[in-house]
């Protein structure tokens, strides 16, 4: 029996979208204090954008001390360093400017300056004990969403996936997404983390529904979400039409502008939500392949709802997301990974059937994504959706 549907919403205090809202970054900061710690991604510091910023905040009288150490995968003990660097500074607020791992290490340097280390004490959900210096965040990517979610994700060498931490006090303060700091990332960063964010929207508005003991404290991801309702579709609807211009033509301001808007309702679907069986099979791929998150997780996203045909309630919202993107929902996602360069299959990055038992069994330990599956996740399950994976089959014919 389908249970009743709630909605919980967790957002920044403010949002703000468009073309030259970044001049609100020095009246928002300033809300918080006069010292600021711009957590920064490293080829940001020199360029033009991140200059204009930084001038406005200095003349509006605002001490800014920059950190742009930032390891890809966000090794921990790098961030230990960050958060030595952020206790010693002492900001009243973080401003967050780059991609995914920018944003989700400013969080953590927020963390850590308020709360001290080591971050194995957060990992999980709700282990953050309160509040943490804000952050004001500003994405430079098209995808992770992560201006508006409650988690960070870090590499720990003492485990084979990626840690997770999750908590309402890691949302930002304020987000500011501008799509004038997405021009002139690769065509490879705008296709992977554009389509992470399609599988943000997918996944959130397919997630099963949880029954939540209102009366203690509620889980991070809550499952199906009467607002994600809402949300999840409009952004399907954008990424849809405009994912594949935006590669196509970096320098079309209307794509960086749609594109950027879907995956910021793609952070705002999944943030409450939750995600499921193509991030939880992606985790143990990454580590295998070492290929880029969105590459996997977009790769994944049409065998795992492929999978799901038959549930008759999953299908009735397989119909509604493909009415969002003009066709037969998982024909239409093929087709788009296919024209920004997603690979087809998993032999295509290296993957070899041997591997495929230990990859579904790391994804079973993934258990907050596995318990939003809309169709319960065995072993079986894993293993013949990564098996369709590696060579391309769905529903018994090629992907192409």
């Amino acid at each position: 029996m389908t249970l009743p549907q709630t909605g919980t919403l967790r957002l920044p205090a403010r949002v703000h979208f468009g073309y030259g809202t970044r001049a609100q970054l020095p009246e928002l900061l300033a809300l918080h204090g006069t010292r600021v710690l711009a957590v920064v991604d490293p080829f940001l510091t020199g360029t033009e954008i991140f200059g204009e910023v930084l001038a406005s905040l200095r003349a509006a009288g605002l001490e800014v001390s920059v950190y742009s150490d930032i390891k890809p995968e966000l090794p921990v003990a790098s961030l230990d360093v960050a958060g030595e660097f952020a206790r010693s500074f002492a900001p009243d607020v973080v401003l967050a400017v780059g991609g995914g791992s920018a944003l989700d290490a400013a969080k953590l340097v927020g963390l850590l300056a308020a709360h001290g280390g080591p971050l194995s004490r957060y990992y999980g959900e709700n282990a953050v004990p309160g509040p943490i210096v804000p952050i004001v965040a500003v994405p430079t990517t098209a995808g992770t969403g992560s201006e508006v979610t409650p988690v960070a994700v870090i590499s720990d060498p003492e485990r084979e996936l990626k840690v997770g931490i999750s908590s309402p006090y890691l949302i930002p303060v304020a987000a500011v997404v501008d799509p004038e700091f997405t021009f002139g990332a690769p065509a490879s960063v705008t296709a992977f983390s554009g389509i992470d964010a399609l599988v943000h929207l997918v996944e959130s508005y397919t997630a099963a529904p949880l029954a939540l003991d209102w009366t203690g404290t509620v889980p991070v991801f809550t499952g199906r979400n009467l607002f994600s309702e809402l949300i999840a579709l409009q952004g399907i609807r954008q990424l849809g039409t405009w994912l594949p211009i935006a590669v196509a033509e970096p320098d079309n301001r209307r794509a960086r502008e749609e594109v950027a808007f879907g995956s910021l309702l793609g952070g705002m679907s999944f943030g409450p939500t939750g995600t499921h069986l193509s991030h939880a099979l992606q985790y143990p791929l990454g580590a295998l392949s070492k290929t880029p998150h969105g590459l996997g997780t977009g790769l994944m996203l049409p065998y795992v709802l492929d999978a799901f045909r038959g549930d008759p309630e999953f299908d009735e919202r397989l119909e509604a997301i493909g009415a969002a993107l003009g066709g037969d929902a998982v024909d239409t996602i093929v087709a788009i990974n296919a024209s920004i360069g997603v690979p087809a299959t998993l032999a295509e990055i290296g993957i070899t059937r041997d591997q495929l038992p230990r990859i579904a069994e790391l994804a079973l330990a993934s258990a907050r994504l596995i318990a939003i599956s809309p169709v319960p996740a065995t072993s079986e399950l894993l293993l013949a959706i990564l098996d369709n994976a590696l060579i391309g089959t769905l529903s018994g014919r090629t992907a192409a």
